[in-house]
This record gives C-alpha cells, sequence and structure tokens, in this order.
C-alpha cells in the first residue's frame, strides 16, 4: 500500500512539473489578444485625454476671466494687454491702480499654463478681453488638437 502511495505522489509531482508553464501557442495567444485590445482601446483613450485637454483650457480661461472681473472690479478696468495677466499677480503701476488687492488676484502666485506648457495670450482691446490658447502646437492658428482656443469660444460651450 505505502508502494502504491508513493508511486501516485511522484506521478502527480511529474503531472504538475509538466504543467508549470505556458506554452508558446499559449503566450501567442495572450499577446495576440493584449494587441487587439489595446489597438481597439488606445485610439479612444488618447482622443478623450485631448478633448479632456480642451475643457482643462476652458476652466482655466475662465478662473482667469474671474480674477480679471475682480480687478477691474477693484480698479475699475482691466489691465493693458502690456501689463498682461503678470498684472494678476503683482501690481503694475501702484500709482494708477491704487485699490489693488494686497494678495493679488489669484490664488497661486504664478500664471497658469495651458495643459501643453504653454502661457495664455492675454489681449485688451478697450472693454473687451480675450485670452487665448494656442492648441497642442503652442503656434498660431492650427487645425484640430492644434486648434486654438478662445475665451469666447469656451463661453459658447
Amino acid at each position: 500500500m505505502k508502494e502504491k502511495r508513493s508511486q501516485h505522489s511522484t506521478l502527480n509531482t511529474q503531472h504538475s512539473r509538466k504543467r508549470s508553464a505556458f506554452s508558446l501557442l499559449e503566450l501567442m495567444i495572450v499577446i495576440i489578444i493584449l494587441g487587439l485590445l489595446s489597438a481597439l482601446v488606445l485610439p479612444n483613450l488618447i482622443g478623450k485625454a485631448e478633448s479632456a485637454k480642451r475643457k482643462l483650457v476652458c476652466i482655466q480661461m475662465k478662473q482667469i476671466e474671474e480674477a480679471l472681473k475682480s480687478f477691474k472690479f477693484d480698479n475699475g478696468m482691466y489691465p493693458t494687454t502690456e501689463e498682461g495677466l503678470e498684472a494678476l499677480i503683482k501690481n503694475p503701476d501702484p500709482q494708477k491702480y491704487t485699490n489693488y488687492a494686497p494678495t493679488g488676484y489669484l490664488e497661486s502666485k504664478t500664471l497658469p499654463r495651458d495643459p501643453w506648457k504653454h502661457p495664455y495670450i492675454y489681449i485688451n482691446e478697450g472693454n473687451e478681453i480675450n485670452i487665448i490658447s494656442l492648441g497642442a502646437d503652442g503656434k498660431e492658428g492650427g487645425e484640430g488638437d492644434a486648434k486654438d482656443i478662445t475665451l469666447q469660444e469656451c463661453e459658447r460651450h
């Protein structure tokens, strides 16, 4: 009886040793399935990432616009194009802006950059202001993901 058990356990050990690794065919099937899944999923994820970046631009632009409105409320006018968005962090002309908020108008003491790490462009045309992101390419104009985004476009959506 003892001999039968040891023979049986030896067979089980040999059998488990044979099945401890994957065959080449099994590995290839797994690799093919992973490749197909990534081919279907990755394009959708990449498109979503760019869409999310464009939405983030609009959120940041609206925050900057609110800071500019606070600046105008305190000082009676928006900063000039030349003074730029830096005027939201540091008073550009203490004699001109006598009611400037002591802590500035942005919570962070640095100017936000768009999701592509480019600075926002600020334009003041009299009483009309605009904030622009040059998009993914960082250049004026562009199509698709590289298209410029303006404050007016964000307000329409």
